[in-house]
């Protein structure tokens, strides 16, 4: 089970972009999240007529390492780590590692 899921809000925590918040929209792989507003980079892009695609420079939202977010808690104002909590009916639900409150899916 994931512990940063897509839709959760999030703040980095390490790297160029520290203390930034935003959404994730995107899981690349297991490892590698997109969070919008994050890692944006500028990419030079070729004319491709064929497509209709102009060239120029273009802002790109690029993928971060998971472990360099945290999920960001409401109710703190904070980042937190997520733990995951086993009921009774046999179900698994993400948890704030810090007050053990679960975390609603977005």
């Amino acid at each position: 089970m994931n512990k940063i899921k897509k839709g959760d809000e999030v703040i980095v925590i390490a790297g160029r972009d520290k203390g930034k918040r935003g959404k994730i929209s995107l899981r690349t792989d297991d490892a590698h999240v997109v969070v919008e507003g994050v890692n944006v980079v500028k990419k030079h892009t070729k004319p491709n007529p064929m497509k209709g695609v102009a060239g120029g420079i273009v802002q790109k939202t690029m993928p971060i390492h998971q472990s360099n977010v945290a999920i960001f808690n409401v109710a703190t104002g904070k980042a937190d780590r997520v733990g995951i909590k086993l009921l009774a009916d046999g179900k698994r639900v993400r948890v704030y590692k810090s007050s053990g409150e679960e975390i609603k899916a977005a």
